[in-house]
């Protein structure tokens, strides 16, 4: 009998917990900073609990928590969140001024919300590789961005368009033929959110042609060299 009581006992006190379990009265949301938010359209998030009683608690993953997320109720106003992992939708945050608003139903049916500002460009640059523009070799046009967060992180062409005032553009790369005069071509490039955003800039064409004595051109020319160098 005492055996059965006390066991009783024991597997009520979880309930008993729960039950006492001060009240939420605000939440606060988080991105993981190291995420690469600033170019993908994904990230991994938490959420902070306060409770009535000044004690917290906060989502797992991330944060590292106890509050799992599949014990939570939540919505996002862009995209959708899975296990702790918000998808996003980049033209939408772009037009939401780079906030997104989670809505959180708590276990004593309160609804609350907070809200996530997500890291945004600020500025643009070009970072050129090399001085100069070879012809019939493709020249890699690089371009940064500067973001809200600090970061400075390479753009592709899902982010920024090109022009050029001779050659062609395949991609993010600029080729010239071998037959082309020009000694600079001028490279455009837009921010395609915002074409406010707009670098230009003159590159020189390589006039000189390239040295091409020291380039081993055959197996027996190198083998050549090699019994040269035994002598």
């Amino acid at each position: 009998m005492l055996k059965s009581f006390l066991l009783c006992f024991v597997c009520t006190l979880p309930l008993l917990a729960n039950a006492q379990q001060a009240p939420v009265v605000r939440i606060t949301g988080s991105y993981d900073p190291n995420a690469v938010t600033e170019l993908y359209n994904v990230t991994p998030i938490g959420i902070q609990f306060f409770m009535s009683d000044s004690s917290s608690r906060q989502t797992a993953g991330y944060l590292q928590g106890n509050y799992r997320w599949n014990k939570l109720n939540i919505s996002s106003s862009n995209g959708s969140i899975r296990n702790g992992v918000l998808y996003f939708s980049r033209p939408q945050l772009i037009k939401d001024n780079y906030r997104i608003t989670l809505t959180v139903s708590t276990d004593d049916h309160s609804t609350l919300q907070t809200t996530l500002t997500l890291p945004h460009i600020v500025g643009i640059r070009f970072n050129h590789y090399a001085d100069s523009v070879k012809r019939d070799i493709r020249f890699y046009l690089n371009v940064e961005g500067k973001f809200s967060s600090g970061k400075v992180l390479p753009l592709d062409t899902s982010a920024v368009r090109f022009a050029a005032s001779t050659g062609t553009i395949i991609g993010q790369d600029l080729l010239l033929e071998k037959n082309d005069s020009a000694k600079t071509v001028t490279v455009e490039a837009w921010y395609k959110h915002n074409n406010q955003m707009y670098l230009r800039s003159v590159i020189p064409v390589k006039q000189a042609p390239d040295n091409d004595a020291g380039i081993i051109k055959s197996l027996p020319e190198l083998n050549n060299n090699r019994k040269r160098k035994r002598q």
